[in-house]
């Protein structure tokens, strides 16, 4: 039976990456080698991070504009603390939007390196909002802020007019969505949502921000040090590079982000359509703020969750329950998620409220 993979991360990926990457398993370029057991510095690995950096800029029209693309390691995690050590100055100060349990996360990092703003929060709501109004301290290094929040299924719609260097976790709604990236000085993602498997993480940085801060920055945790070596200062996480090289191909074959945002868009109001219509579900989040990438929902009435779990899992869905905070269910419907499977979900809800 197939399976419909609604899974945070990691998560359902294209099939062709899959095909393709099963196949550079095997024989990668027709090497007799293995993707796995190739030199990173090999003639054909760098091409690979130099087509993917590349392909990066490319998609988020940041192509000229004085960007660079970096495949790291560590998770987006290690860059909760990556970006107040190339970015916060001795007794400096940082500003932050807490989101969700990913900013929270981040918070607690920047706080080990000078004085941390939180300038909103909606932790005393279990986070079902994203806070606005806020104000941002002029004399702060940076603003960072989360645009999708995995667990609570919240994403920012707009993003706030600053001056200080704007600074954005992006790992569960990248490539998803068309909007000026311009705007921000450092993005970054986790591949394991939108773009690859686990194991790299995609850190675009507008260069003229480094080195401004006046700290010593150990070797690996420093950006300036990872663009001059091209992404390549140590032994890069060679097959989630590739596999996500091979992402960022089909998101260009598909039309580019803003082919892809249609796409979601549509998953996205099938889902929630059903989830507002049918008297046996209610959303998690607020609707002004409901995220299109992580869609988190309740049975109105939780006895019928036995029959409703049974009833999904019949039908071929998986990865369905919601996280511990927030409870209930989560569809992630990530770029590589065809409506086809939505229509599964949405049909086995409709099947639940004639069988009540």
């Amino acid at each position: 039976m197939k399976k419909h993979n609604y899974s945070a991360g990691p998560c359902i990926l294209p099939q062709e990456v899959f095909d393709k990457s099963a196949q550079a398993i095997l024989d990668f370029n027709n090497s007799g080698l293995s993707i796995l057991e190739i030199s990173h510095r090999s003639k054909d690995f760098v091409a690979v991070m130099d087509e993917a950096r590349a392909l990066v800029l490319n998609l988020l029209g940041l192509e000229g504009k004085g960007y660079q693309a970096l495949f790291l390691a560590g998770g987006a995690s290690l860059e909760f603390l990556m970006v107040p050590y190339n970015l916060m100055k001795e007794n400096g100060k940082a500003a932050y939007l807490d989101s969700g349990t990913w900013a929270s996360a981040a918070i607690k990092e920047a706080k080990l390196f000078g004085e941390t703003v939180i300038v909103a929060s909606s932790k005393e709501d279990n986070y079902t909002y994203i806070p606005k109004g806020y104000e941002i301290p002029a004399d702060a290094d940076y603003f960072h802020c989360t645009s999708n929040n995995t667990i609570f299924g919240t994403q920012m719609k707009t993003f706030p007019k600053t001056n200080v260097p704007l600074v954005c976790d992006m790992s569960s709604d990248i490539f998803s969505r068309d909007i000026d990236f311009s705007q921000f000085d450092i993005i970054y993602a986790g591949a394991q949502k939108n773009m690859g498997p686990a194991g790299t993480t995609l850190v675009v940085i507008k260069e003229e921000i480094l080195g401004k801060n006046g700290r010593t920055i150990p070797s690996m945790l420093d950006y300036a040090k990872h663009i001059k070596a091209e992404s390549m200062f140590n032994t890069p996480p060679v097959f989630s590079v590739y596999a996500s090289l091979l992402t960022l191909k089909w998101i260009k074959e598909k039309g580019g982000i803003p082919a892809v945002e249609k796409l979601n868009n549509a998953k996205a109001e099938l889902l929630y359509n059903e989830i507002d219509r049918n008297p046996l579900f209610k959303g998690a989040a607020n609707v002004e703020d409901r995220s299109n990438m992580n869609v988190t929902f309740l049975l109105t009435n939780p006895e019928h969750a036995e029959t409703f779990d049974k009833m999904w899992k019949e039908a071929g869905v998986s990865g369905l329950p919601g996280h511990r905070s927030v409870g209930g269910y989560r569809a992630s419907i990530y770029n590589a998620m065809p409506i086809e499977s939505v229509q599964v979900l949405v049909d086995v809800m409709q099947a639940l409220e004639k069988a009540i």
